[in-house]
């Protein structure tokens, strides 16, 4: 996979794999275009499109073998995940009691795990197909924005099906600043060339709310992520959603 231009070129993906996802006429959605309130989403990946965590618990736990540490479990993934793996592997450091300056070594051990199981232990939530092939066919253009390091994050939604719908990934490291800063929330919509008012983030977890309204996004929550262990209506999102299949119709006229 690689990106030409900015654009996710999808004729680049390994010989074999099909293109994924349909074309924008194909969506076969209800919602027509003229009564949809945007021109374009950004989508967020872990705990908004895959449920990653099972991913998550094992690159961490063979990282921590590797330097003679204790496992975390799942509550604590679910509660530290979101703000980039620099920021997770610090967390699960100080979680365990490691050493700050194991730092370095445990960032080489969990890249080389996280690379080897990316996507065998995860999966794709209900009504993610659904809502992406709803929002495809109501015309908005997408783009994939996530804190996940952008290699990995192309390839897990390359394997779980779900490249093919969007024109473009952003990752962890494609700006200078991840989310909850606003950056990352222009420079997509500046890719996809639309302006932030008329553009919705579509994430669950604060960091996804706090990054669209200083960027000047409408932004909507799924239930069913990790924010940090508090409940999505706490994060102050215009809506909360139980699927990503019942977007569309929420921000329809």
């Amino acid at each position: 996979m690689s990106e030409t231009g900015g654009r996710w070129d999808e004729r680049a993906a390994a010989p074999g794999r099909p293109k994924q996802g349909p074309t924008l006429s194909e969506g076969g959605s209800p919602y027509p275009a003229s009564r949809v309130l945007y021109d374009a989403a950004l989508v967020d990946l872990d705990g908004t499109l895959v449920d990653t965590v099972g991913d998550f618990e094992v690159a961490l736990a063979r990282m921590l073998a590797d330097l003679g540490l204790p496992a975390v479990g799942r509550p604590f993934i679910e509660r530290t995940v979101g703000r980039g793996s620099e920021h997770l592997i610090r967390e699960t450091l100080a979680a365990v009691g490691g050493a700050p300056a194991l730092y370095e070594p445990a960032w080489a051990h969990y890249q080389r795990h996280y690379e080897g199981i990316n996507g065998h232990h995860s999966a794709v939530y209900p009504g993610v197909l659904e809502g992406l092939a709803q929002l495809r066919s109501a015309g908005l253009r997408l783009a994939c924005l996530t804190n996940k390091p952008a290699a990995f994050a192309r390839d897990l939604l390359q394997r779980k099906g779900l490249s093919g719908w969007f024109e473009h990934c952003f990752g962890g490291d494609s700006f200078e600043r991840k989310k909850p800063d606003p950056l990352p929330l222009r420079k997509a919509c500046e890719a996809l060339g639309s302006v932030p008012g008329r553009t919705l983030m579509i994430g669950d977890s604060r960091n996804d709310v706090q990054a669209a309204r200083g960027a000047g996004c409408p932004v909507v929550l799924v239930r069913y992520g990790y924010n940090h262990g508090e409940p999505a209506e706490s994060a102050g999102a215009d809506r909360v959603v139980d699927r990503l299949d019942e977007i569309v119709q929420s921000v329809s006229a």
